[in-house]
């Protein structure tokens, strides 16, 4: 929601509680639990693998299929580099930007949307290009794009105090002292913004190594985004809810853990803007970030091997060996490469190279969330009162972070049916902790879970739910913790071994959204391209 519409919208009603009926009789809900190879991929760690022959040579292997693995392989097939392989465990690549399909609309299995571009990302710019996501450029340089990936109205509601508002922001039934303290927290965040360190470099840049290295603003990765907030006098309950989804939402954790540079980088990061379109819009489709990874792929199918596990990673000589486990005909061999960019997150890196040393280390600083992506499919379900249902519905207080409706942006008028994606990231307890019991959850105890949330705001949800398909993330996404961001951890991880080996993955920049990955294969590539010359 535009901050002149959170202003516009100041309201007061009456709070009306939720209903719940307890009363009703369970029914039984079709549908399963999927999600990435975990048990495939568990053997890097448990099974000790024999020497494999060498059956090919390849200028580069990519090991990773993610935003970052297909970011660097589109790179360098720009650059006229085709001598290569991109690995993936799974039958199709896109990592957390993976999507599900049934017969009314495609659905996201995780990341479901980007905002408005940076103007200064030019080569990320260039790629939405391509796919006429940006249609064309105006006189004044702007990007105008596509409607049609514009997210349609109304683009987000949450039920609040008995009904549901407009857009995220708490404002119905909030006192006018708890506005007055929101007001004051998002002018902080416009500051933010336009903040520039005596590097001149701006303060929250994307991507992150982007950003000033001003002591001023570094500091701020010291202390978490909470206790900034309370030394700031930030003391809206409200206000203080809002953060923490925001935090959840992005990063997988919530803002009494989050570091205050990273906390506030979500709300001044984003300073793009179009001709149509401002920092705060959403651009998304039915099955989420899955079109930008087809995107990534257009130009680099006959280099894609799905169904292959990596399983070990060592550097001889002139040359890199990368060995593998098809798990189809589940024969071992091996790759011999000039170069390999792995492209996966460090603790799974450390173990392909059965570097312990990395491992302790990636295990020390770095925490990876656990997360349950619930795809529905229902029947028009029972709306409460107020705003008419939007693409994200958020409910105040739930411990999920709502729902998205992936069949917002059909083009239909009066569907029978919709795909709700709903999204819960695992943060009560440990990630460890939260990864374990979620494996340990049945498909109906899930189901449950999801159902119970929704009742508050639709009644005869249960009845209207046709499927509801599970979707576990074992390690989503790096928690990015005080010292992360602005430490030596990340530069460390990042740095090439023996200039053949190189990295990329959004857990190098402590930052896991869809820019980072995309640039982070983009610098893995250029150190690749370097060192061929």
């Amino acid at each position: 929601m535009k901050r002149r519409r959170f202003i516009q919208g100041l309201i007061t009603g009456a709070m009306a509680p939720a209903l719940l009926n307890s009363c009703k009789e369970r029914k039984k809900i079709k549908g399963s639990i999927v999600g990435a190879s975990a048990h495939i991929g568990h053997l890097v760690r448990d099974k000790k693998f024999e020497t494999a022959s060498i059956k090919e040579k390849k200028k580069i292997v990519i090991v990773g299929g993610g935003v970052s693995g297909l970011s660097a392989a589109r790179y360098l097939v720009q650059q006229g580099i085709t001598d290569l392989l991109v690995l993936d465990l799974e039958k199709n690549m896109g990592g957390n930007a993976a999507a599900g399909k049934n017969n009314l609309s495609a659905y996201p299995l995780g990341a479901h949307y980007i905002p408005t571009p940076n103007n200064d990302l030019t080569e990320y710019l260039s790629f939405l290009k391509e796919l006429d996501v940006i249609k064309n450029f105006d006189e004044n340089g702007l990007p105008v794009y596509n409607e049609y990936h514009l997210c349609f109205d109304s683009q987000e509601r949450l039920f609040i105090n008995g009904q549901w508002q407009e857009g995220l922001i708490p404002h119905h039934a909030v006192s006018s002292a708890e506005l007055k303290i929101i007001e004051k927290f998002l002018q902080q965040m416009d500051q933010f913004r336009e903040a520039k360190g005596t590097d001149g470099k701006y303060a929250f840049a994307i991507p992150v190594d982007q950003s000033s290295k001003d002591p001023l603003f570094v500091q701020l990765d010291s202390i978490s985004m909470k206790t900034w907030m309370e030394q700031q006098h930030f003391t809206s309950e409200y206000l203080h809810w809002y953060v923490n989804y925001c935090c959840r939402d992005d990063f997988g954790t919530t803002h009494q853990q989050i570091s205050a540079w990273a906390g506030i980088h979500y709300f001044a990061g984003r300073k793009g803007k179009g001709s149509n379109a401002e920092h705060g819009d959403v651009l998304t489709w039915p099955e989420g970030n899955h079109f930008l990874i087809e995107g990534l792929k257009r130009n680099c199918q006959p280099m894609l091997r799905n169904n292959e596990l990596v399983v070990n990673i060592k550097t001889e000589k002139d040359h890199v060996v990368i060995t593998c486990l098809n798990t189809g005909n589940h024969q071992l061999y091996s790759i011999e490469a000039e170069h390999c960019i792995i492209a996966t997150p460090q603790f799974v890196a450390a173990r392909l190279l059965k570097d312990e040393e990395r491992l302790k280390t990636v295990n020390q600083y770095f925490n990876y969330v656990p997360w349950m992506v619930a795809n529905i499919r229902t029947r028009i379900p029972e709306e409460k009162k107020g705003t008419e249902t939007s693409w994200d519905n958020v409910i105040y207080q739930s411990d999920s972070l709502g729902y998205v409706d992936a069949s917002h942006q059909l083009l239909l008028q009066k569907p029978a049916e919709k795909n709700l994606t709903y999204y819960l990231p695992l943060t009560k307890g440990s990630c460890s902790n939260e990864r374990k019991a979620a494996q340990t959850k049945t498909h109906e105890e899930w189901a449950e879970l999801v159902l119970a949330d929704l009742e508050k705001v639709h009644p005869d949800i249960r009845e209207k739910t046709e499927e509801i398909n599970i979707n576990l993330w074992g390690h989503a996404m790096v928690q990015p913790l005080p010292g992360i961001i602005h430490g030596s951890i990340r530069k460390q991880l990042s740095a090439s071994i023996q200039n053949r080996i190189h990295f990329a993955h959004t857990d190098l920049s402590g930052v896991s959204i869809f820019e980072e990955g995309f640039y982070q294969g983009i610098q893995a590539a250029k150190k690749t391209i370097e060192q061929l010359s």
